[in-house]
């Protein structure tokens, strides 16, 4: 096994044991689920009180620059974005070609569904892109992007990402479902 596959091995191996399994029947209402006042979410346009909503479609994500402190507790659909366009987009951009990802000009997903495929289609791109990486690849600063690490750094960098980004949808998840008298999963809690 090359250096690049066990780079993707150690993601892939979280990605269909742990993250994807635990997303599986995602609903709207968990997706929008705001566990505290004043999360950050992804809104209608229009309807989102953060500073810089970002998006070009009818969906829009919450955002500031600077982040508010405390930063808010950001939705299940909030985190899903970040990994979508902020872990994995721009990054794919970058590094691998194709069509890059802008904040601004994303179109947010306004369903469980429709993130579920944005996120299952960006993470293949992902995944393809550091299967085909070569060691002088690895061991070099990409040639686009603004990181000056090598590309072995930025690819354990959205390892981490994920599978932190990760765990904190799988706990939201699990909040979720044992809120009294929740149902999800076709189940009451």
């Amino acid at each position: 096994m090359t250096r690049s596959e066990r780079l993707a091995e150690q993601l892939d191996w979280y990605w269909h044991k742990n993250l994807r399994p635990r997303l599986d029947g995602l609903t709207d209402e968990e997706y929008f689920w705001e566990p505290v006042r004043d999360c950050w979410s992804i809104r209608p346009r229009g309807a989102s009180a953060a500073p810089m909503p970002a998006g070009s479609g009818e969906w829009r994500v919450d955002f500031a620059s600077p982040e508010p402190v405390p930063a808010p507790v950001t939705t299940i659909a909030w985190r899903l974005a970040h990994i979508i366009v902020s872990c994995l987009g721009y990054r794919v951009g970058w590094y691998f070609g194709g069509q890059g990802v802008d904040s601004d000009t994303f179109p947010y997903a306004g369903t469980a569904d429709e993130a579920l495929k944005q996120l299952d289609e960006m993470y293949g791109r992902w995944n393809a892109g550091v299967r085909e990486l070569s060691d002088a690849d690895l061991e070099n600063p990409p040639a686009v992007g603004p990181e000056r690490y090598s590309m072995e750094n930025r690819v354990l960098h959205v390892n981490r990402e994920l599978i932190h980004h990760g765990a904190e949808i799988s706990l939201l998840r699990d909040l979720y479902s044992r809120q009294e008298g929740a149902v999800t999963r076709g189940k009451s809690q």
